[in-house]
């Protein structure tokens, strides 16, 4: 079995489309993405309003789609691909975070899962490969759907490099989260990583090739995916082994990757490599050696983080917990929403991104306005 590769760069605004390129290639994604088959984009949107590292960048979106099309990869067998949640709007976040913006430039297909797209029964999918799942079955006992587009397509994973309050920090792994499990995927918060290792037993099994290319122009600590502290980073990761590149992007956060039970798990189950001094580095050698230093997740929690810890593993699980499972589920969205959409973000999103734009928001413009006149 060969080693696992993580290319990482560092990348300026001039030239991160082209460094994209490089990345991608330093990463060997041509020899694990078939180019006779349909690949999806999986565009992750934590936030249906723009906030640095929190979603997908459209330059990740133009650099990944320019690379395929300058290495031969058909357009009309690309396209981007987004889930539904229940507290986020993807139509409102593609737009908002100018995703649309760059799929529509190429002319490519956006594949919204829940707009018309069939769904199948995960075991007519994997066969006996459910019966290894951690956790999936005692959480659906009458079973779950997944995607049947997925089954046989090449996927992309579009993260970015942020911690979160659920599972420490989120990458690769957890980019899987919203596309292989509809609506009810909040049942498994409670035993999240676990689900995250069966998530990537299904991805291994159905897909033709799996790859990441996850963005840290802009990065996140803090509460995440949303309520985050952004920074400055600029590097940029890929690899072909979802557990190698989320390691790597825990260890640049400062945190232990095996310390992180989702990285740790897959790690010892075989499904990719979590130990960093396992991994072969390639690209900017010294960019893979710092060390950001983040508080992570869990030292500044907002109301509503702490909120979750409590329903989900603390002295609230057992008298609300299962609300969630009932018709009485929308309670608990409405109130996400409500939290940070009407309160967190203009009351206290806005000044941090005042403090960031102060310092950054010109490497944003100049991002995007290069995304838009080579789109």
């Amino acid at each position: 079995m060969s080693k696992s590769k993580v290319a990482i760069l560092t990348t300026t605004p001039a030239t991160v489309l082209d460094d994209y390129h490089r990345l991608m290639n330093l990463a060997g994604y041509q020899d694990v993405i078939a180019k006779d088959a349909d690949t999806a984009l999986k565009v992750n949107i934590s936030w249906h309003v723009f906030y640095p590292g929190s979603s997908t960048t459209p330059w990740q979106l133009e650099g990944v789609i320019r690379a395929m099309k300058q290495d031969g990869y058909d357009p009309n067998l690309i396209h981007a691909c987004h889930n539904r949640t229940v507290v986020i709007d993807a139509h409102l976040g593609e737009r908002e975070n100018k995703q649309l913006n760059v799929v529509e430039a190429h002319g490519l297909r956006n594949v919204h899962l829940y707009e018309g797209e069939e769904w199948i029964n995960v075991r007519d999918a994997v066969g006996d490969l459910a019966n290894k799942f951690l956790v999936l079955n005692q959480v659906y006992p009458q079973g779950f759907n997944i995607p049947k587009r997925f089954i046989g397509e090449n996927i992309i994973h579009l993260p970015t490099v942020k911690t979160h309050v659920f599972t420490t920090t989120t990458g690769a792994m957890k980019n899987a989260f919203g596309g292989l499990l509809n609506e009810r995927r909040h049942w498994t918060h409670p035993v999240i990583h676990e689900t995250l290792v069966d998530l990537l037993m299904i991805q291994q099994k159905i897909h033709r090739g799996i790859f990441a290319v996850m963005d840290g122009t802009f990065v996140g600590d803090g509460p995440g995916p949303r309520c985050m502290i952004p920074y400055t980073k600029n590097v940029i990761l890929a690899s072909s082994d979802q557990v190698a590149i989320d390691a790597i992007a825990a260890k640049l956060m400062g945190i232990d990757p095996l310390s992180i039970k989702f990285i740790r798990l897959a790690h010892e189950l075989g499904l990719g490599c979590g130990d960093p001094r396992e991994i072969e580095i390639v690209g900017d050698l010294a960019a893979a050696q710092q060390n950001w230093h983040f508080d992570g997740p869990f030292k500044n929690m907002t109301f509503a983080s702490r909120m979750q810890h409590k329903i989900y593993w603390g002295p609230l699980k057992r008298p609300i917990e299962w609300s969630l499972k009932t018709f009485l589920a929308p309670w608990a969205y409405m109130a996400s929403v409500i939290y940070h959409d009407s309160i967190w973000y203009p009351l206290l999103g806005k000044k941090k991104m005042a403090v960031f734009c102060q310092s950054s928001c010109h490497e944003f413009h100049e991002l995007t306005r290069k995304t838009e006149s080579n789109s």
